[in-house]
């Protein structure tokens, strides 16, 4: 049995048995659990092995701590480099059309698809859903024809869009060839840590198992001890390291590793064996000693190598290593090969990693705090360097070099890239770590003056990652952001800036005042019958009728909105500013301009393949005609709106669409194709209340007292989430 791999054959088991199931076609997730170096990732790389040679395909991502990954990094790295290295043709079966989505995350796709066309905009929410969409049926086609395991090692460090994505592939894998195995530190994952709500989630499945790591018992210690050094241990020195270990394999492997370089005669009487011991009291503590068995030099690149990051760049460890020529970089490199403290990472080339952050956590917790912000300070400005102006991914990286070295440099490069990761993350639907990045760069703009600009453009970046994330009940809190980010802009007569605050597409809730007050106030510093006018009007004809419940104002703010778009032939304005009509007529009960407004939308949006403008005109339409009595009609434009919403991969609309398919069903007294429609609706969104809501009345209305009951406490479940 290999090294470090002794007394795992019960867990080894029970990963062999989820591994024949998946390959039959029952996706399995297992979550393996326990302290640093207690053998996570080793039963992992067994795992992978075995079913490497079952001709299964292997991908693994790694999560990294505070280290300025982008969003989705242990999913990025394994999608990344399979692309690469695959056929066009081949990857685009896999993808469908699902490859303009993934391309958003991973932007390598576009070299494989140049014409790629982009996808279609959607609001946040459905906009993310599709990403995760596209990548649970690309990894599912993928695995048809050969099963797929892939390991997430490290999950305590993930980001929480990397853990939403994960909950969504679980939900997907039951009937799929996919294995997923997760490792991470329990002792790291509080009941605040985001992962415990990922473990809360993930344990819902039928799929799914836990398993918490223990140490080895002191029996495997001695074939340990055989299986590195090659000679059979006396009992003594077996129960001395197991005692001091207590059987954390990682500790006891750099413990016999270290008295082999030490020169201890492993296998000599138990006097001599004992005599000059001297086990250390921890792991970072034997590293430690390990560490001062090197080269000087060698320790101080691997030092500098481990402010870089748990993974390392050969090219930029030679820059920053600028008193070595490139072949003796390469032999400290190959003497820390040769040690096992770091490892070359499979198929990429000149990058290397730590074997364990443990090692890394020494390395940088042996040199003191102000050479460890200087070696920031280097770090970020090289990499600026490399980068050039297009950081794109490595904006995050950036940033966090930048704010660990931002007491020697300043605040300002630190929040240039902050703000830099949280607008690239905010592209990637990561509204998580989007908030993150903009948090971070107001913290350090705190003592800068409250006219700063970047201040705007992080407050304004916050209020969109709020409006994503908190939810309906919280709105407020994602405006007073806005109205923070507003006030800059206006207050430095930044017109352009103040206008996209007051533009931007924030919710808009029936008697919710947020927008009012930002777009009459950007209104007054614009020439008003410019397009930026235009587009104002057009957000105001939404916050009057809706927020203020001004009718007539709204009336008023349309007439010009529209005038303006048709003046300038803008057809996109025109589409927005009908639907806003359109959507404020419908909430002020005058169904008939809901349905006129609407089917001009209908047929602009048809002109102009917006096939979202289409199916939210054909919503509302379709919603007008019922409350008119006109079902027949109505039940046209559903059906419309359905293929057309199944076509868009917007599970937002397609929840929708089959909603009003159940109502105009309903209304024609069609009850059986209602509830076709309805289950068919709440597959595609479970806790959607208005699918549950119908559900429960038509169950009443057909005389089906307990299934109604039982979608009654279903929609209260779903209202406690709310």
């Amino acid at each position: 049995m290999a090294t470090a791999f002794v007394g795992r054959r019960r867990e080894m088991a029970t990963l062999e048995a989820a591994l024949t199931k998946t390959m039959m076609g029952r996706g399995q997730i297992i979550m393996l659990a326990g302290e640093p170096g207690i053998g996570k990732t080793r039963i992992a790389q067994e795992l992978v092995s075995q079913a490497s040679n079952l001709g299964a395909q292997t991908f693994w991502g790694w999560c990294y701590e505070k280290e300025g990954a982008p969003s989705y990094w242990p999913w990025v790295q394994p999608i990344r480099s399979y692309i690469q290295r695959t056929d066009a043709e081949l990857l685009s079966a896999q993808m469908g059309p699902g490859a303009a989505d993934i391309c958003e995350i991973i932007p390598e796709v576009r070299e494989k698809f140049p014409d790629l066309e982009p996808a279609s905009p959607l609001e946040p929410e459905q906009a993310r859903f599709r990403l995760f969409d596209s990548i649970a049926t690309f990894l599912k086609n993928l695995a048809r024809s050969q099963s797929l395991v892939l390991v997430l090692d490290d999950l305590q460090w993930a980001d929480q869009p990397s853990l939403l994505l994960l909950e969504f592939l679980a939900s997907q894998m039951p009937d799929s060839r996919i294995m997923v195995v997760g490792t991470y530190r329990d002792v790291e994952v509080t009941r605040t840590h985001p992962l415990y709500n990922t473990l809360a989630q993930l344990a819902r499945s039928g799929s799914y198992q836990r398993e918490v790591l223990g140490g080895l018992g002191s029996g495997d210690v001695g074939r340990l001890i055989q299986d590195i050094c090659g000679a059979v241990p006396s009992q003594q020195l077996v129960q001395a390291i197991y005692e001091h270990t207590e059987g954390n394999p990682f500790f006891m492997t750099e413990v016999i590793r270290l008295l082999g370089e030490r020169s201890q005669a492993i296998g000599e009487s138990e006097a001599e064996g004992l005599g000059g011991l001297e086990i250390p009291q921890s792991v970072l503590e034997v590293i430690e000693l390990r560490l001062k068995r090197l080269a000087v030099e060698c320790v101080g690149v691997l030092t500098t190598a481990a402010v870089i990051g748990r993974q390392f760049d050969f090219r930029l460890l030679g820059i920053l290593s600028e008193d070595f020529s490139e072949t003796q970089l390469l032999e400290l490199v190959e003497e820390a090969l040769d040690a096992y403290l770091i490892q070359e990472v499979p198929g990429q080339g000149d990058l290397y990693q730590f074997s364990h952050a443990l090692v890394q956590q020494t390395l940088r917790e042996r040199i003191s705090a102000s050479r460890r912000v200087r070696l920031h300070a280097r770090i970020g400005e090289t990499l600026e360097t490399l980068y050039g102006d297009q950081p794109g991914d490595h904006a995050a990286e950036l940033a966090h070099h930048f704010s660990e070295a931002s007491s020697v440099l300043g605040p300002a490069k630190l929040v240039k890239y902050a703000n830099l990761a949280g607008e690239r993350a905010l592209a990637t639907y990561a509204y998580e770590e989007a908030m993150s990045h903009f948090q971070r760069a107001l913290s350090a703009l705190d003592r800068q003056p409250p006219t700063n600009t970047e201040m705007a453009a992080a407050l304004f970046g916050l209020g969109r990652a709020q409006a994503a994330t908190l939810g309906r009940q919280q709105l407020d809190v994602a405006f007073a952001s806005l109205g923070r980010a507003f006030e800059i802009y206006a207050g430095t007569n930044d017109v352009a800036g103040a206008v996209a605050v007051a533009e931007y597409p924030m919710m808009q809730l029936p008697g919710h005042r947020g927008g009012v007050e930002l777009v009459a106030r950007a209104l007054l510093l614009i020439p008003p019958d410019s397009q930026e006018a235009g587009r104002l009007l057009s957000r105001y004809v939404l916050v009057k009728g809706l927020g203020e419940g001004d009718y007539e104002g709204a009336a008023d703010a349309f007439d010009r909105a529209l005038a303006i778009a048709q003046r300038t032939g803008d057809v996109a304005l025109e589409m927005r500013t009908l639907a806003h009509s359109s959507t404020v007529d419908y909430w002020h009960l005058r169904w008939q301009g809901t349905v006129a407004k609407g089917l001009r939308v209908i047929e602009l949006a048809r002109r102009a393949e917006d096939q979202v403008s289409e199916v939210s005109a054909r919503f509302w339409v379709g919603i007008a005609l019922l409350n008119t009595g006109d079902s027949k009609e109505a039940q046209r434009h559903a059906a419309t709106m359905l293929a057309t919403a199944e076509n868009l991969r917007a599970h937002y609309w397609l929840a929708t669409a089959l909603w009003l398919n159940e109502r105009a069903s309903s209304y024609e007294g069609d009850w059986q194709a209602a509830r076709e429609f309805n289950q068919r609706g709440l597959l595609v969104s479970p806790s959607d209340m208005r699918l549950l809501g119908s559900r429960m009345l038509l169950e009443y209305e057909t005389g089906n007292v307990v299934e109604g009951d039982g979608y009654l406490e279903l929609l209260v479940a779903a209202l406690r989430l709310v």
